[in-house]
């Protein structure tokens, strides 16, 4: 109480009420400095499924991201630069082809067709007549997943798309969409059901009115895939998508339950056709008349072992013995699919080829660490160097400048220094400075509270105890177990893909 005082009792209120509100009143947003995005890698590849060539211009070719758009090099796979970045409305890239005829004309098809637990959908197909420098939207935006985009070999306006459609439910745009004009519009000329999309496409070489499609029916959840039933199956159009003819139980192709089944032409001799299938009697068949009849080459697991994950074909377009085989390993056969080797490789998990039609040594690869090139039949490829990495897990440290780490896919973890010129390699780009701390990559990463050289670091089938200091991982799993493969019921601990 302040009667001797009552100015100074008012004085000093009126001090109290002037002062500033506690900073949980304010505006914190108002007391930070403008706040811009900024890369610090790790310049270290992603997933690519969709890549891209033109026999005109040698050096210069495009791959999609799974999460990061579309990238694009001019100097044969040296140097890789976005193009769709604040330019398109979805991130993850299905398929991308140029036109024959121009190859400034450049489509995209977006969303995940290669069904993983974890896919990002699309938002239908772009188009760029710059060579990517910018891209107007078609339409086709709840398709979801499109993983084939084929382009007439003279008219870049006629194009047709293979839409899967939603992964996670049934809906009604998905199968073969056609348009003549550019993309103005779109007609849908092959369609089975909700439940079944189409996941491939190919224009045969020698005659751009015949073309062979395979529907797919499935359905997925993050912890479990439905693949097949009586909507997959392979079909023919001999007038340009305009009626469709079903191949699917032609002589030599397997009877019962179909899943995924991808198909090439091959240039050399159009009317040999190879098929890749998911089936009972699984594996590779070849027809030598346009697909009337076939005959089982090779059944080997290598060559559709995950077959929701894997399993595209592309033929050489000069030798009609000669096929690569898209699976964990980049195959090669050299007689007509009966025998394979393995093609030297910059990373496994390989999705989608392009081979240049007038010279087959120059080639294209989208595999699980991003594009890469090579110009002489796969001896060498060139690097894997683009912040493209798809990061599951993130974590910071308590260093000073503090480092970010994270867990990428099909690749170890990781961890960056959050400041460019702290740790650096003072020869090559503060981005590729990197270190792993254990774990792999789907698993979550915890720093040592007290110590910070310690973390601690999951994986599939690993939980691991890092040193920094010494560079030794212990695996400290309380129950040491292989668990792939496993039901739920089996397992001790019911976890599988991230260690919790």
């Amino acid at each position: 109480m302040c009667r001797p005082g009552v100015r100074l009792c008012l004085a000093a209120a009126a001090t109290l009420l002037a002062m500033p509100l506690p900073l949980a009143a304010q505006d914190l947003v108002s007391l930070l400095p403008p706040m811009e995005w900024r890369s610090i890698g790790p310049d270290r590849g992603g997933r690519s499924i969709a890549v891209a060539g033109h026999a005109e211009r040698p050096l210069e070719y495009y791959f999609g991201a799974t999460g990061g758009g579309l990238f694009k090099t001019t100097d044969g796979g040296t140097t890789w630069t976005p193009v769709t970045d604040r330019k398109i409305g979805s991130a993850s890239v299905g398929a991308v082809a140029m036109a024959p005829s121009d190859p400034d004309i450049v489509y995209i098809g977006m969303g995940e067709v290669q069904l993983r637990a974890n896919v990002l959908q699309g938002d239908g197909i772009y188009r760029s007549d710059d060579a990517g420098k910018s891209w107007r939207h078609l339409g086709l935006a709840d398709t979801h997943a499109i993983g084939r985009v084929r382009i007439h070999p003279t008219d870049p306006d006629r194009v047709y798309a293979a839409a899967l459609g939603h992964p996670f439910g049934p809906n009604p745009e998905r199968g073969v969409f056609r348009t003549t004009d550019g993309g103005r519009s779109w007609e849908r000329v092959l369609f089975r059901d909700e439940h079944t999309g189409a996941v491939d496409l190919v224009i045969d070489p020698g005659n751009p009115d015949v073309l062979y499609a395979t529907l797919w029916q499935v359905y997925r959840r993050p912890w479990r895939l439905w693949s097949g039933g009586e909507g997959s199956g392979v079909f023919k159009s001999d007038d340009g998508g305009n009626s469709w003819t079903e191949i699917t139980r032609n002589p030599g192709l397997p009877d019962g339950v179909l899943g995924k089944i991808t198909i090439t032409v091959s240039r050399a001799d159009p009317n040999r056709v190879w098929a890749n299938l998911e089936a009972e009697q699984g594996g590779l068949y070849r027809s030598d008349d346009g697909g009337g009849t076939w005959e089982f080459v090779n059944g080997h697991r290598d060559i559709w072992q995950r077959a929701f994950y894997f399993q595209r074909l592309e033929a050489d377009p000069v030798d009609r013995n000669t096929l690569y085989i898209l699976n964990f390993r980049l195959m090669r056969s050299t007689d007509g699919g009966r025998t394979l080797a393995s093609v030297p490789e910059t990373h496994a998990d390989h999705h989608d080829l392009w081979i240049d039609p007038t010279n087959p040594l120059r080639m294209i690869n989208g595999n699980d660490g991003g594009g890469t090139v090579t110009v002489n039949g796969g001896l060498t490829w060139t690097s894997m160097r683009y912040a493209t990495a798809q990061i599951y897990r993130l974590a910071t440290t308590a260093d000073f400048p503090y480092h970010v780490c994270g867990a990428q896919q099909d690749n170890t973890t990781v961890c960056v220094s959050s400041e460019p010129g702290h740790l650096r390699n003072p020869r090559s780009p503060s981005t590729e400075w990197m270190y792993a701390v254990g774990g792999g990559e789907m698993g979550y990463i915890a720093q040592h509270p007290a110590r910070p050289d310690i973390f601690y670091a999951g994986a599939t089938n690993t939980l691991t105890r890092y040193d920094r200091a010494t560079g030794l991982a212990t695996d400290i799993q309380p129950w040491p177990r292989i668990v792939m493969g496993e039901p739920a019921r089996d397992m001790p601990e019911r976890w599988n893909w991230t260690y919790p």
